[in-house]
């Protein structure tokens, strides 16, 4: 932190001439309505060609494609003023970059700092990305009624949907070096918001971004560090729809074949609001993390704290890694550490259904597999978390990582965790923790699995003075038989992984296996919610019942083995939809099989 704040603090850090060049003068109109690109370009350029130069802007509201600031220029976006993103794509020119840890062709950013030295975007004013056209393309509106979220994940590539459906980001900074961004809000991103790629010595600060508005965007990340080194990030509030706060280094074959760290790190003095990390590290980390320190953090309603994700094909050493002096507040999984994040998006496998002719290019590197496969495990170790508060979680702890490569040497040092349930390790080495003091409304110690040499921290119950309550476990018949009761339930849902059966509006953890009963012939709906990856997310899935010509429909996010078995007093023609069914005539019920998320079966 020393170093870097010799770096930043220093007055002549990214420091341009103070020659203004006022967009007006180009002919740039601010009336939200009027074209303004080539106008705002020729200043930026007209200050470049000048050996640098700020640019300014009156107040109003100007309507934009792609920018491209150059070396030695300042961005002045003032109070009052708006640069907002032109709905249409072909106004941001294709280029080489990196989404989502994969080189590829992608549209440039509204601004972009793009091979360039020395630069500076300042200003109390707005950056807005009009992101709900990006959005509704992307899953359609309302959310998830189709898009090419919808199309792709019937074709069961839903893997693919973040590379193809292609959406602009407000700001991106990528190659460059000595580049300042401060004080600006950014609103309704199309994608990642702000956006630090293969960069160096760049410093962030007390940006806003306010992502929800209108709606909810896809993957809206707050501040992305992407394989880049001495970067700072401070003073930032943070409200979006994904990981708030995120590191990056890659994504498989291809992260690996680039291999660039992301390394001397700080993120400092942050607030995080509404999304899915406070300070996440992954997915992406083939080029591996290092020195990295974080703190002074405070989420307020963020579903998730420390966050690691990663999976099987990743690889990377993620090591020294700092966090301390971070408080949460009503955040569901304070330190979540899933190393096999998302597998129907971590592990991309091409459907023989598909054409060759319509195979994309960026598909077959993304399906690329690594070789040998042990060199895609990755290996999160020396990780240090320190002076932490926590208040009102749902699980206090979670790891998970492999058999062949423990998530190992982990250290708690006073921290204070108020948690529903105290959680799970799996596949957990050489853990110390020290005052660290778990109150738990179960009262149970950590469950491990698979674990070597992990401290317990103290553990109180949330009641006081009081034994837990013994738990009081429910056969799945009985659970199915106390649902049943209430003679107009027709679906329950049953979990065999969870032991659960399933009423309407009931939360489930995943399980690959899960089965419909479906009780008495009569109209019905039921919805319930599980996770999307590891748990941070949870998404709807939707059960529907049509009896009077017997169509069973399913809309859910991830693909299942779905078993139904549905009431019947006589035998079927024949069940169209189906992987397979065959009819019990002593207990009168079809039993049917199929495999998949989104679906419809008829019963003839």
């Amino acid at each position: 932190m020393q170093r870097l704040e010799g770096i930043f603090y220093n007055d002549s850090f990214a420091s341009v001439p103070e020659t203004e060049f006022n967009v007006a003068d180009y002919g740039a109109v601010a009336d939200g309505k009027t074209l303004t690109t080539e106008a705002i370009q020729k200043t930026i350029d007209a200050a470049a060609e000048a050996g640098g130069g700020r640019v300014i802007f009156p107040a109003g509201t100007y309507l934009s494609g792609a920018l491209f600031v150059k070396s030695n220029v300042e961005l002045h976006i003032g109070e009052g003023v708006v640069i907002q993103a032109i709905q249409n794509n072909d106004y941001y020119p294709r280029l080489a970059t990196r989404i989502a840890g994969i080189e590829m062709l992608w549209p440039a950013a509204l601004i972009n700092v793009y091979d360039e030295k020395n630069v500076r975007i300042t200003g109390k004013g707005t950056i807005d990305g009009n992101g709900k056209y990006w959005w509704d393309s992307f899953w359609g509106d309302p959310k998830y009624s189709g898009g090419m979220y919808g199309e792709y994940n019937e074709k069961g590539i839903r893997w693919a949907v973040d590379y193809d459906c292609e959406r602009v980001r407000p700001v991106v900074v990528w190659e460059s070096e000595d580049v300042l961004l401060k004080d600006f809000t950014v609103q309704r991103a199309g994608f990642w918001t702000v956006s630090l790629t293969y960069s160096t010595r760049v410093h962030v600060d007390g940006l806003v971004v306010q992502n929800n508005i209108g709606g909810h965007g896809p993957s809206s990340d707050g501040v992305d560090t992407d394989s880049s080194k001495d970067v700072l990030v401070e003073n930032c509030d943070i409200d979006c729809n994904d990981d708030n706060l995120c590191i990056k280094a890659g994504k498989d074959a291809d992260g690996l074949r680039v291999n660039r760290p992301a390394e001397n790190i700080v993120y400092r003095n942050c607030i995080t609001r509404s999304g899915h990390g406070l300070i996440t590290l992954g997915s992406e980390t083939s080029g591996g993390m290092r020195n990295i320190e974080v703190y002074g953090l405070e989420a307020i309603g963020t579903s998730t704290g420390i966050r690691f994700k990663s999976a099987k094909v990743r690889g990377g050493v993620i090591e020294n890694i700092w966090f301390h002096d971070i408080k949460m507040k009503d955040v569901a999984n304070p330190f979540h550490f899933e190393l096999n994040w998302y597998p129907e998006y971590s592990y991309c496998n091409i459907p023989e259904s598909i054409p060759e002719e319509e195979i994309k290019d960026r598909w077959r590197v993304l399906s690329q597999r690594v070789i040998p496969e042990e060199k895609g495990i990755p290996e999160f170790r020396y990780i240090k978390i320190s002076n932490v508060k926590v208040e009102n979680a749902e699980q206090a702890f979670y790891a998970n990582a492999y058999p062949e490569k423990h998530i190992h040497d982990i250290s708690f040092e006073d921290v204070k965790v108020e948690a529903k349930e105290s959680g799970k390790l799996s596949y957990a080495s050489d853990w110390t923790m020290t005052n660290v003091l778990l109150v738990s409304a179960s009262g149970k110690p950590i469950e491990l699995l698979e674990c070597n040499n992990i401290q317990q921290p103290e553990i109180l119950s949330l009641t006081e003075n009081e034994e837990p309550k013994p738990e009081i476990i429910q056969s799945l018949e009985e659970q199915m038989k106390q649902l049943s009761v209430n003679k107009e339930v027709v679906i329950i849902p049953v979990n065999p992984t969870a032991k659960q059966a399933v009423a309407q509006g009931d939360t489930t953890l995943f399980s690959e296996e899960m089965q419909i009963h479906i009780l008495q012939q009569k109209e019905a709906s039921l919805s319930y919610q599980e996770p999307m990856g590891d748990g941070g997310n949870f998404m709807p899935v939707d059960i529907t019942f049509k009896s009077k010509n017997g169509i069973i429909e399913v809309k859910a996010q991830r693909e299942h083995n779905f078993k139904f078995v549905v009431s019947a007093e006589t035998e079927p023609t024949n069940v169209t939809g189906a992987d397979n069914w065959q009819y019990d005539p002593e207990n009168k019920h079809i039993v049917i099989t199929k495999k998949g998320n989104s679906f419809s079966i008829q019963i003839n």
